[in-house]
């Protein structure tokens, strides 16, 4: 037999690193849906280094024991033995899109993903398509729908059908003296659906001493098709943003999205086998900080925080305090704000289903994560839920949507904003 994971024997040292203890399971939401050892970490290992010895074959049945991954890099914050696993399933995901031919089904649907998704211009077209199949997205004609069309459907934010106005500013200048230079991200599905949110960042930035630089060329960060196995597109992606943020000298480089921050800061990672390439791409990453690393970690706060009575369900994205390991940053945040009240959320480190395109791929076990999330958000009866991720804030408010108890969901930086005094956020 040969052998289909070859190109994975580099990383053998990783797979070797995991003693099978299980202390993944627990946190491992695929394993707590399906139940099955080899839809959890160890399990997919034990398959990698299979797959390297020649002992399995790339088959259907594999292939989706990989596909029902989220990852979401919960069991890396789990394990005793400080696996890696994000090289591991991301290679794993690259060595699959290359070798194994999907159902042409599938392989058209990714295909519309990704020719969508990592453009914003592409994105703001669906806004009259969105306008149009109202009537699709509730009611007995939304039931009938193929899951994966009732999922877009129920994901999709209100439809904005002009954000003429809404675009952030190249350069937002700070408010008194300049403490740092500093580059936003203004990203895809940020860019297109949640333009307020990267207005939002530059205004707090602002407040706070910061020289907002926001390159109108600047393209996606490529996570979305690293996520997803993509790893040359991937590339191609990282270049070019890379070189779009070095026309400007920056003291860092700010996030507002936790999948995009856990990519871009593993660039050096992503463009080490390329000489022209590799160093620029560790000096880019070195500077990349989510906005909540940014915020808290001014020592001397500028701007003053008006009181704000509310209790905050904070939902952690798993791609901040996982793959990033930024936890407290965003609750010291949220805590800098008078009469917020941070409430605990239970099973807080299980994943809500939105992991990058999990959601639209695998709608049923989205669908299911997103549900039970909700359920323990509900449980806390909060004013509003803040979060630090695009797809958890359209995951979320779908799923409460879908079980009749709607939750006003917010980026944190919406909720500071208005803190500060601006007219976004909660009133």
């Amino acid at each position: 037999m040969s052998a289909p994971f070859a190109s994975l024997e580099p990383l053998e040292p990783l797979m070797d690193k995991c003693v099978h203890c299980g202390f993944c399971l627990p946190t491992c939401p695929s394993y707590l849906l399906l139940g099955q050892e080899m839809d959890s970490p160890r399990g997919r290992i034990y398959s990698m280094r299979a797959g390297v010895d020649g002992r399995i074959a790339l088959s259907p049945s594999v292939v989706r024991q990989f596909d029902t991954c989220l990852g979401c890099m919960a069991c890396e914050t789990a394990c005793p033995s400080g696996v890696k696993y994000a090289p591991l399933i991301e290679q794993t995901r690259a060595v699959i899109e290359k070798q194994h031919e999907r159902p042409a089904g599938e392989r058209w649907f990714r295909r519309l993903l990704f020719s969508l998704l990592p453009y914003p211009s592409r994105l703001r077209l669906l806004m009259w398509p969105l306008v149009l199949a109202g009537p699709f997205r509730s009611g007995a004609l939304h039931r009938v729908l193929p899951s994966r069309l009732r999922t877009l459907l129920e994901l999709a934010p209100e439809p904005k059908l002009s954000t003429r106005g809404l675009e952030t500013p190249e350069l937002t200048p700070a408010v008194g003296g300049v403490r740092m230079r500093a580059g936003l991200l203004t990203g895809c599905v940020q860019r297109a659906f949640f333009p307020e949110v990267n207005q939002a960042t530059a205004r707090v930035l602002a407040a706070e001493g910061c020289e907002v630089h926001a390159p109108r060329g600047q393209g996606c960060c490529g996570a979305l098709a690293l996520h997803a196995g993509e790893d040359e597109t991937a590339r191609q992606f990282a270049r070019q943003l890379i070189q779009s943020f070095e026309r400007v000298p920056l003291d860092v480089i700010v996030v507002n999205a936790a999948g995009c921050g856990s990519a871009m800061k593993e660039y050096g990672h992503l463009l080490r086998d390329d000489p022209a390439w590799a160093e620029r791409a560790r000096a880019f990453s070195s500077r990349v900080r989510d906005v909540t690393e940014v915020i808290a970690g001014i020592e001397a706060p500028r701007a003053v925080r008006r009181t704000m009575n509310l209790r905050v369900a904070y939902h952690d994205a798993c791609h901040l305090s996982h793959a990033q390991g930024v936890r407290n940053e965003p609750r010291a945040v949220l805590r800098s704000i008078p009469g917020v009240t941070v409430l605990p959320i239970a099973e807080s480190d299980i994943c809500c289903g939105s992991a990058g395109i999990f959601n639209l791929v695998q709608p049923e076990m989205a669908a299911a994560l997103g549900d039970r999330k909700a359920g323990h958000i509900a449980d806390t009866s909060p004013d509003v839920v803040v979060t630090s991720n695009p797809g958890c804030i359209l995951q979320i408010r779908a799923a409460a949507q879908r079980r009749g108890q709607p939750l006003r969901v917010l980026h944190i930086v919406e909720l500071l904003a208005d803190a500060l005094g601006g007219q976004m956020g909660v009133r």
